[in-house]
């Protein structure tokens, strides 16, 4: 069964006799409706360009100081959330710096090139300061941040002596917990309940009794727990009302990270889905995010090998270069490469993963290039490499005259020192979402996608993968609350 919806956002269904040839007209149907939503938007921008803006306009004024403290609660307290915490009180205390972190140590041009304005990030928007940041969080296991951390074996011993008061003082809150859904790993330190909607009622109750003993006047919640196994949305995801029924009666389908959100979005708390579960891609989640003015964002941390697809295919297209075959390998031995050893977990990655290509370069468009392109993804576990994960890929592309050429790419990363300054830039930024008029009821924050695997859109939007892209439409979005001129690269403006 294919399912599409076209350039005016009618949704179509037709049956065909092999998914293969579903996907494909899916593909096909996709990229044609947003050309063509493409060549509208080009076409009106052409009418109203000659209306220029020679100055910036006024501060709309619609963001909400960063006043007091910003709670963090992180489900997952494993090797992702102890490097972001630990960091964030090493850069606290002087001991390194927040290398990876747009928020920190990017800058963003304002008006022309000649103008010289490039302001950083954090100075141009109100966002909070590092020290301004208070953390909890929920695990199955009773380590203290300091002994998952140093479980985790990503930081150095040295360091992590420096910072031991502070780590050794966040202790997890039990935790809500499925083993269908994460059946390579399990742990004491669970929550018990009668329903899941009782398990709900005791995560609010967490939320509520971490705002009032901190004295913290916001909060967010950025999931960075394990892959749950792959599920498809079913009724009980369609609705609020259909939503809670199931909470009641222990629907299967409801999977714990989904619990984390609802009781988030309940107490109107921003949630940021660093895993590749559905989680808040749910019309539930929509539902619950713009009713409560509770911003959301996901899925999956873009990290390691992703981050050089988005690099290199939009290159490839760029230059109008064929693709015949992409081959991707990973090596990972931490706890997040123990869940993806389990087929149904995998699932859930792997359809993150191989979503990137297409999106990016359009095969339905240009299927001479693209549309016989052979793309696979494994994942495999290995213990001895800890968290030093190794993505190996290989890449068949053709040139002028069909001549077949090869890129080989070995990234020997380190996953969690690479999403560690995802989580914090999410933070800052989520909470921002949250103090602005203009964003914290729009539910998805699609202006976020820079940060994900598989961004999160509004139904029938098919998501911007190319990192350059995402990276305008970040800094744009910025530019358009505080009322600077878009940049869109055009130039000449410098040739009148």
């Amino acid at each position: 069964m294919a399912d599409w919806w076209d350039a005016n956002g009618r949704r179509h269904r037709k049956q065909f006799s092999t998914a293969s040839a579903a996907r494909e007209h899916e593909h096909r149907e996709t990229a044609l409706a947003h050309a063509e939503r493409a060549g509208r938007e080009m076409k009106l921008a052409a009418r109203s360009g000659s209306v220029r803006r020679s100055k910036p306009v006024a501060d709309t004024g619609t963001i909400d100081p960063a006043k007091g403290k910003l709670g963090v609660m992180i489900p997952g307290m494993g090797a992702v959330a102890t490097t972001f915490v630990a960091g964030v009180e090493a850069i606290r205390k002087g001991l390194a710096k927040p290398i990876g972190s747009l928020t920190q140590m990017g800058t963003i041009r304002l008006g022309k090139r000649t103008d010289g304005r490039s302001p950083k990030v954090k100075e141009f928007v109100p966002l909070a300061g590092l020290d301004d940041l208070i953390f909890t969080g929920w695990d199955i296991f009773e380590d203290n941040m300091f002994e998952a951390a140093s479980n985790a074996g990503v930081l150095d011993y040295r360091l992590l002596e420096q910072l031991k008061p502070f780590l050794s003082s966040i202790t997890p809150r039990s935790a809500v917990f499925d083993h269908n859904y994460v059946k390579k790993i399990d742990g004491p330190n669970v929550k018990k309940g009668k329903s899941k909607m009782d398990l709900a009622e005791q995560l609010r109750d967490d939320i509520r009794e971490f705002k009032k003993t901190s004295g913290a006047s916001r909060l967010i919640t950025m999931w960075c727990g394990s892959t749950e196994s792959y599920i498809e949305p079913t009724e009980a995801h369609q609705s609020v009302k259909a939503f809670e029924r199931a909470l009641r009666e222990n629907d299967e389908m409801i999977a714990p990270s989904m619990i984390y959100a609802y009781a988030s979005l309940m107490e109107g708390v921003p949630f940021a889905n660093g895993a590749p579960n559905l989680t808040v891609d749910l019309p539930v989640m929509l539902e619950l995010s713009r009713k409560n003015e509770a911003p959301i964002c996901g899925k999956d941390f873009k990290t390691g090998q992703t981050l050089m697809k988005t690099v290199l295919a939009p290159a490839f297209k760029a230059r109008l270069l064929g693709l015949s075959g992409w081959y991707s390998t990973n090596i990972l031995g931490n706890r997040d490469g123990e869940v993806l050893d389990d087929p149904g977990s995998f699932k859930t990655k792997e359809e993150s993963k191989l979503g990137v290509l297409e999106h990016i370069l359009q095969p339905g468009l240009y299927p001479e290039l693209y549309g016989n392109m052979f793309h696979k993804v494994r994942i495999n576990y290995y213990p001895p490499r800890g968290d030093n994960k190794e993505g190996w890929d290989n890449i068949d592309i053709f040139g002028w005259l069909g001549y077949p050429m090869q890129i080989k790419v070995d990234f020997l990363c380190r996953d969690s020192i690479l999403a560690a300054p995802i989580v914090l830039d999410l933070v800052l930024f989520m909470d921002l979402a949250q103090r602005c008029s203009e964003l914290k009821g729009l539910g998805i924050q699609e202006w976020l996608s820079f940060f994900f695997k598989s961004p999160m859109t509004v139904p029938g939007l098919y998501p911007e993968h190319d990192l350059f892209i995402q990276l305008m439409k970040l800094k744009n979005t910025l530019r358009h609350l505080k009322g600077e001129e878009l940049i869109t690269h055009l130039g000449l403006e410098y040739y009148d």
